[in-house]
């Protein structure tokens, strides 16, 4: 029975039960223990720029016309592309075109207008509508995305355009440019902001041995800028579902576990096939079914905090465990067989190795029983508590249990059941 882990046995279920408690504290619903405990070995962390990395709110700050072209122009043809653009990005156009031009949102029903929709594939918005008999294709969207569009149309990028969406990217901001038909009416500054302290952060996120992956549909440059200036490890621009599928496939194919956010139905195969995904609760259905965790916030930065909880909860069932097999052979082992042989003999090679001196050979198992109970019930609050979570790497971790918990559970039974001993033998119950 002494040589039995029932320390780390009785306490394994309390450790788990602990760390999806903080999980839920945090507004996390885990639908899978195993979840809780891959986040604690996650070592890459797939972030969505937008909402994440940046406040998420871009807003339209400038109009920068092509030759040729006013600004008011450019303005109304940016207003048109986005009447039925519902994003935040969409409705700053209306809004600035406003502010700028005093142009007023108008009203555009079928058969004169047909609304094309953003979707991640085509990247791009805009309106075919028929003006004073003509028929205009407004688009905006992405620089690559239209200038594709354009030329498959017969027309051509003007180097100006292209040079002002160069500038717009090596500034940090989000290019999009504005067509009607093949004639190329300039492009639209988005701003966005990186989060206050993210780079702390993912400062603390590569000190646990992480590697953050900024996920965007946004051009290469202006992808670089935010990631140089959030401080992640690597970035995808220009992403669509399939290529953040593809990159998860290639991380878990070299041996890494993957984390990811997400919360729309184009993200929902790239949850399921991370080992830890988190899908926002504001987001689809499609995605809250494939993630193998919930955030009631929909805050997708708590994918940083989930990974500190699974590894505090790997964390401290290591620690304890180390405590365990250290306080088994302590308290089981070198007790009772020396023990043994000192009373029963008096004599003998590891007589001398008797330092405990206890009672008698029944003395010596029965303290090491309770003693047993007795650390169990004490380890239960430490156990639900969890061992603080410090940044390091696996050696220097593995060094610090075996010197904290490791030599710790070698010394502590020496002097309990040397203690259960004493009071046994006074209360004459050995």
């Amino acid at each position: 029975m002494c040589l039995i882990p029932t320390t780390i046995g009785g306490l394994v279920s309390a450790i788990g039960i602990s760390g999806i408690d903080r999980l839920t504290r945090q507004n996390v619903l885990a639908t899978s223990g195993r979840a809780v405990e891959a986040a604690g070995d996650v070592d890459v962390l797939l972030l969505d720029k937008t909402g994440t990395i940046t406040l998420g709110n871009r807003q339209a700050s400038e109009f920068i016309a092509a030759p040729g072209v006013t600004n008011r122009d450019l303005a109304e043809a940016a207003q048109l592309a986005s009447l039925a653009d519902e994003t935040p990005e969409g409705r700053s156009v209306v809004v600035l075109a406003k502010q700028l031009f005093d142009i007023r949102g108008r009203y555009l029903t079928e058969p004169h207008a047909t609304f094309v929709p953003f979707t991640a594939e085509t990247r791009m918005s805009g309106v075919d509508l028929i003006s004073q008999g003509a028929n205009r294709a407004i688009r905006k969207g992405a620089a690559e995305a239209v200038k594709r569009y354009v030329e498959s149309l017969g027309g051509k990028m003007p180097p100006e355009v292209s040079r002002d969406v160069d500038h717009i990217s090596s500034q940090g901001g989000t290019p999009l440019v504005v067509v009607d038909g093949t004639r190329v009416m300039g492009s639209i500054f988005l701003k966005d902001i990186v989060k206050g302290g993210i780079r702390e952060r993912f400062l603390k996120l590569r000190e646990m041995g992480i590697r953050t992956v900024m996920i965007t549909g946004d051009n290469p440059r202006t992808a670089a800028a935010i990631a140089a200036e959030a401080g992640v490890d690597d970035f995808m621009a220009e992403a669509t579902p399939e290529d953040k599928m593809r990159r998860i496939k290639a991380e878990q194919a070299a041996g890494h576990l993957v984390a990811m956010t997400g919360d729309g139905t184009n993200d929902a195969p790239a949850l399921a096939q991370a080992d830890v995904g988190v899908a926002m609760n504001t987001g689809t259905q499609a995605a809250r079914e494939a993630g193998n965790m919930v955030d009631l916030d929909s805050d997708p930065t708590k994918l940083i905090d989930i990974i500190e909880i699974g590894k505090q909860l790997l964390m401290t069932r290591g620690s304890l465990t180390t405590f365990s097999l250290a306080n088994d052979v302590a308290k089981s082992i070198l007790p009772a067989i020396f023990a043994g042989i000192g009373v029963a003999t008096g004599k003998g090679p590891l007589a001398k190795l008797d330092i405990m001196h206890l009672h008698s050979p029944q003395s010596a198992i029965l303290s090491a029983v309770i003693f047993n109970a007795l650390i169990i019930v004490a380890l239960i609050p430490l156990a639900l508590k969890g061992v603080a979570y410090r940044p390091m790497n696996a050696a220097a971790m593995l060094r610090r249990n075996l010197l904290i918990y490791g030599l710790g559970g070698i010394i502590l039974p020496f002097p309990g059941i040397k203690w259960i001993d004493l009071t046994l033998a006074a209360l004459h119950l050995i």
